[in-house]
């Protein structure tokens, strides 16, 4: 792969009692481009983990571990103190994905803890950050402080196009 695509795109997806969902279509062909089989076929991997500072989840492919690990390696070594010691909390806070599979449609099955985490009930609001996914329960997401207006905005009107009252 030459270079990753970037994510850009926005949507709400159902989320059935086994944690199963789809990507919307508007992140899906990048994270398809991003994480190509070996085989060939449809679907690829993604990886799920909890965000470093939000109450939300984040979604990437594999080949963003690398940018994160340089980046959290930064990190760390920024945090080095007049003794010597690093802040551990970096890495733990950053580097906590679970690799899962998903289809030609974007379905995957999202893991118990993270979606505990991130309080994902029976709908997920999807973002594109272009690096990863962001994945959030709209209710989360509308009731935390300092998000962007514009995000707000298309998680209410996603889910008033879809009847999911707030």
């Amino acid at each position: 792969m030459a270079e990753r695509g970037d994510y850009q795109g926005h949507g709400l997806a159902l989320v059935d009692d086994k944690g199963r969902v789809a990507i919307p279509n508007a992140l899906r062909g990048t994270l398809a481009d991003n994480s190509p089989r070996a085989d060939g076929k449809d679907g690829g991997t993604v990886i799920i983990a909890t965000h470093e500072d939000q109450p939300c989840l984040i979604a990437y492919d594999p080949a963003y571990l690398a940018e994160l690990k340089r980046e959290l390696n930064e990190r760390v070594a920024l945090s080095r103190g007049a003794d010597g010691k690093i802040d551990h909390n970096i890495k733990r806070g950053g580097a906590n994905g679970e690799a899962v599979p998903f289809d030609g449609s974007g379905r995957f099955v999202m893991p118990g803890f993270p979606r505990f985490y991130a309080n994902i009930g029976s709908n997920a609001f999807f973002w594109g950050t272009l690096d990863y996914i962001e994945i959030w329960d709209p209710k989360t997401l509308i009731s935390t402080p300092g998000i962007s207006r514009q995000m707000v905005a298309a998680c209410h009107y996603y889910c008033q196009e879809k009847g999911i009252t707030l």
